[in-house]
């Protein structure tokens, strides 16, 4: 899934990002790309819980157009 987060603007954003996509599930595969602000992961959890956490650390996920 993919996921458009436009309050990470640094590396440790990222981190954090990462962080709080790992507290939902530590095995989650997680690519960041810093420039585009996108996140892909895969999970078998469902994409509400990530949008959760992420959320509550202070990176709100944005929809996309598809």
């Amino acid at each position: 899934m993919r996921l458009h987060l436009p309050n990470m603007s640094c590396g440790g954003c990222a981190r954090s990002v990462t962080r709080a996509i790992q507290s939902v599930d530590e095995n989650a595969a997680i690519v960041i790309d810093q420039n585009r602000r996108e996140v892909e992961l895969t999970s078998d959890l469902p994409r509400e819980r990530f949008a959760s956490a992420l959320a509550a650390a202070g990176f709100p996920v944005v929809p996309t157009a598809s």
